[in-house]
């Protein structure tokens, strides 16, 4: 099954960047030492809000990630200092793309790059509403006339796909009251886990519908994994790329 990843595009000279500092910490880490993905994909959630925060627009809407790419080129690891560096690299009419690199502060050159196809809703319906122009003019000038499409890329899973099932639990329940999509990324680190650390990994990740606690299937076909309920609705599906 073909697929082609998110583009990982470089940021314009001229428009809106925000960096913010951060070290993974003892819960954010496998016993190796390394940042484990769940815990990069709620980084990449912190700073998406801290950079409305600070443009004042954390009122203007609520934005739901609809897919993410990570490109761990070296892992992170405990105790390290990074910059994480956020910039909008495209638009549409009821969502936009974030870019973020993870650099060792100091250090031009990301160790982990990503980005991200958030959805805009509406803070009082959390229905897909237009950008606002306050929004327009505060990242439009990174992406010039680049746009970009929130229709879904990822195909189900074929029928001879093997099964397993994984637990979410209460406590990885957000504020929106369904599972913190960082938690998605877990059944695949647990994968990760059972073998020799990896130098690195590009993985992309596709949520559908969320997910509430409890019992799930995970179907898996080559470098392709599912989650879904136990009547078949599916809720996620990533695919791991080929060499870093």
């Amino acid at each position: 099954m073909e697929h082609q990843f998110n583009e990982l595009l470089p940021r314009l000279p001229g428009g809106r960047a925000f960096s913010h500092e951060r070290r993974p910490g003892f819960s954010d880490c496998a016993p190796s030492g390394r940042m484990r993905l769940d815990a990069i994909a709620g980084w990449l959630q912190d700073i998406a809000y801290a950079d409305v925060d600070d443009a004042g627009l954390a009122e203007a809407a609520v934005w739901v990630v609809r897919r993410t790419r990570i490109r761990v080129l070296r892992w992170p690891r405990f105790g390290e200092r990074f910059t994480l560096t956020t910039f909008c690299s495209g638009l549409g009419r009821m969502w936009a793309e974030r870019r973020t690199d993870v650099a060792l502060t100091g250090v031009s050159e990301p160790v982990v790059e990503a980005v991200s196809l958030w959805v805009h809703l509406a803070p009082d319906s959390w229905r897909p509403v237009p950008l606002t122009e306050g929004e327009i003019a505060t990242y439009g000038g990174t992406v010039t006339e680049r746009r970009v499409s929130a229709r879904l890329r990822h195909g189900p899973p074929p029928a001879d796909a093997e099964r397993g099932t994984w637990t979410f639990r209460r406590t990885e329940c957000d504020i929106a009251d369904h599972v913190n999509n960082a938690a998605d990324w877990q059944p695949l680190e647990e994968g990760l886990l059972a073998g020799p650390e990896p130098a690195g990994i590009d993985v992309e990740l596709e949520y559908r519908t969320p997910t509430q606690a409890g019992e799930k299937s995970v179907l898996s076909a080559g470098p392709w994994r599912w989650i879904a309920s136990p009547e078949g609705d599916l809720h996620a599906s990533l695919v791991v790329g080929g060499d870093v």
